[in-house]
């Protein structure tokens, strides 16, 4: 597949490529649009409403809504690199809730069951693709620390207009 192809059959149906005993998503279109909204379904009290905010031909991103289990953003690109796809995904989140924090941050619990959803993804994206992975899935994790993101955000110079 080229990666316009692949961005658009994933697209159509995300569960082509989620592990399926731990995850689904729920959308009501057919294609992915900015501004739909779906929600990742999980065991337990995690499932999480998510909402397209960018989509070209080769990406979707997508951002967290209230009550999921993180706030941010995750993206889902893919790109020709010689005469392969090179398919990624990137997160950007932090703990959406103080428990979750511990789940998360300090008992590495939910960080586990993050990542082999998102490898398994990847691995589930080749095979939608109809190819193979070279040389493994690729995790490269950087952290910011916590007293770093709880930091009140910087409010943005005010431009006025005169006419």
């Amino acid at each position: 597949m080229t990666a316009q192809e692949l961005i658009s059959t994933l697209s159509a149906d995300l569960n082509q490529a989620v592990p399926s005993e731990v995850t689904s998503v729920d959308k009501d279109s057919d294609d992915l649009a900015v501004g739909d909204e779906l929600v990742v379904r999980m065991p337990g009290p995690w499932d999480g409403p998510v909402r397209v905010v960018e989509r070209t031909e080769t990406s979707f991103r997508l951002a967290t809504l209230l009550n999921h289990m993180e706030a941010g953003q995750i993206e889902f690109r893919a790109w020709p690199r010689g005469n392969s796809l090179q398919f990624e995904i990137e997160a950007w989140a932090r703990p959406g809730s103080p428990m979750v924090n511990l789940l998360y941050t300090h008992l590495r619990l939910a960080e586990e069951i993050q990542l082999n959803m998102w490898v398994r993804f990847c691995l589930g994206a080749a095979e939608v693709a109809r190819g193979r992975v070279g040389g493994g899935v690729t995790i490269n994790t950087r952290v910011v620390e916590e007293s770093q993101w709880r930091q009140p955000a910087v409010s943005p110079a005010r431009a006025s207009l005169t006419r």
